[in-house]
């Protein structure tokens, strides 16, 4: 079971990975306006699963904190994150945000039954470091004019560390309440791009290929595996694994000719490799040995 959450929660981060070749595919449109489209389209299949299976409403009837932290998690870390980018350089902004998947790894801590492994915090460091040598290639330049923006940076770490670490704590709500969080996301971000924004639409069928790409995988899809992963997978896994997403994430702007390789990113291929492999080695030897059930629940003793 928890072997088959945490694979669930990777493909989240595989997803996501696509984020930024998407979004460059999908044209000039708003942040906001994407967002508010891009959550729409994802809450289409969660839709069509209750419609499908009306009884599943039930399912929905959730205390008012569940739909908060849900509503707050997804919405407020897009908003802090474009508010970051907007006041900030975008290098700079972009790996303190990428903070988030270190400050999961220690934040588990804080569960019940969840006990902080060293090779959990050095596989999370060595992503951590992997991620810098990306996103920093050209150099960091932080100046104390961009605080606000670093500021909102540092607070979308910690919102989604900290919604991803809350939403552990509700493993008995069903993954059918995200469907809602998209839809509430979806309306907030509408009324961002309204108050905020132009209005641009797509100028072709690939642009709006690729914004139907983004609203079904990265901004729909993703969001319903994480949340059933970290309710029911590694969560410490799951977190020093998810310094994979900017690595693919460059790995695929290479392939599709948007970046350029180098020595740097081959590097930091190891690094976040061999973190995430370092950090899940316990796990894959367990169920490799065929012992997962009885080893794990000798390990959380």
């Amino acid at each position: 079971m928890t072997f088959r959450a945490t694979l669930t929660g990777f493909t989240a981060i595989v997803m996501w990975s696509f984020l930024a070749l998407l979004t460059v595919a999908s044209g000039k449109m708003p942040p906001f306006q994407l967002l508010a489209i891009c959550f729409a389209i994802g809450s289409i299949p969660g839709i069509v699963v209750l419609a499908l299976k009306p009884e599943r409403l039930r399912l929905l009837r959730q205390p008012a904190k569940v739909w908060i932290i849900g509503i707050a998690g997804l919405f407020g870390y897009h908003f802090l994150y474009f508010t970051a980018l907007r006041r900030a350089p975008p290098v700079e902004a972009g790996l303190i945000a990428n903070l988030w998947p270190l400050l999961l790894v220690v934040g588990s801590t804080l569960l019940p039954g969840e006990r902080l492994r060293w090779y959990h915090m050095v596989g999370a460091l060595m992503g951590l470091a992997g991620t810098v040598l990306i996103v920093g290639r050209n150099g960091f330049h932080f100046e104390g004019a961009y605080a606000i923006g670093y500021g909102a940076a540092f607070l979308c770490a910690f919102t989604w560390s900290g919604y991803s670490l809350i939403t552990r704590r509700f493993d008995a709500v069903s993954t059918d309440v995200v469907t809602i969080f998209c839809m509430a996301t979806s309306a907030l971000s509408l009324v961002c791009h309204l108050g905020l924004e132009d209005t641009i639409w797509p100028d072709t069928a690939s642009q709006w290929a690729a914004v139907l790409g983004l609203g079904f995988f990265p901004v729909g899809a993703a969001f319903y595996a994480w949340d059933y992963g970290v309710k029911n997978g590694d969560i410490q896994i799951l977190g020093a694994a998810s310094y994979a997403a900017p690595l693919l994430s460059t790995l695929i702007l290479i392939l599709f000719g948007f970046a350029e390789p180098s020595w740097g990113i081959a590097l930091a291929c190891l690094l976040v490799t061999g973190g995430a492999v370092l950090a899940a080695h316990r796990m894959i030897l367990r169920r490799n040995s065929g012992g997962a059930a009885q080893a794990e629940a000798a390990e959380r003793a």
